[in-house]
């Protein structure tokens, strides 16, 4: 199975299901309605990178966009202007990689992952096949992984469409503006919405557009 073919349950990032998305959730949601029609279609860009999606979001932790690039660059550096192989970075003590950087965590993170890697309790070649809660179970294993990261690496690298991010602060900003709670809503009552407006099987998207209606929409 490709990373673009139907996942054995789930609809993936492809324009027609996009377009699918758009449609569902216009004919389901009055809120999301008008939001959807001034957006046009939700921005995801699958990949296959799976390893260096996943090295990066460790990268990238609390850093702004540019401190996160100018770290990422001398990550590359470091191992000769490519990105490393797990075995490579294992080569790396964690001071090595704190004086490019890194902190202590995100360098014991990284090694963490690319051992996960080489022990073959994270298998990238198998994750297509698999539901999003294993997924979930399987890279959470990980330390410095949770499941925040998790449910972006599902959504924006394996453009899986079903996925909601309900620890999400600009979720839960979105949700609270849009459908009129006091307070910021608990995970359950962001699945309750999810549920009344009838996200499924796109909640991907939805989020997509609760973050578009705020203009903060995960990079």
């Amino acid at each position: 199975m490709t990373h673009w073919a139907y996942n054995y349950f789930m609809p993936l990032a492809t324009p027609t299901e996009l377009q699918k998305a758009a449609d569902h959730l216009a004919d389901h949601d009055r809120v999301l309605a008008p939001i959807i029609q001034q957006a046009g279609l939700a921005q995801f860009e699958p990949h296959q990178d799976y390893y260096g999606a996943l090295v990066n979001s460790i990268i990238g932790q609390q850093l702004s966009v540019k401190a996160a690039a100018a770290i990422k660059q001398r990550f590359r550096d470091l191992f000769g202007g490519k990105f490393p192989s797990p075995e490579e970075i294992l080569t790396k003590p964690v001071e090595e990689l704190r004086a490019i950087g890194f902190s202590n965590a995100k360098g014991r993170y990284v090694h963490d992952l690319a051992q996960h890697i080489i022990d073959g309790r994270v298998r990238f070649d198998t994750l297509d096949e698999q539901s999003n809660e294993e997924i979930i179970a399987e890279l959470t294993d990980v330390k410095g992984v949770g499941e925040w990261t998790v449910h972006m690496f599902l959504m924006f690298c394996m453009g899986r469409l079903d996925v909601l991010p309900v620890g999400d602060l600009g979720i839960r900003n979105g949700v609270r503006v849009l459908y009129d709670f006091s307070g910021a809503p608990t995970p359950e009552q962001i699945r309750e919405i999810a549920v009344k407006c009838h996200w499924h099987p796109y909640e991907s998207a939805a989020s997509w557009y609760v973050w578009h209606s705020l203009d903060n929409a995960p990079a």
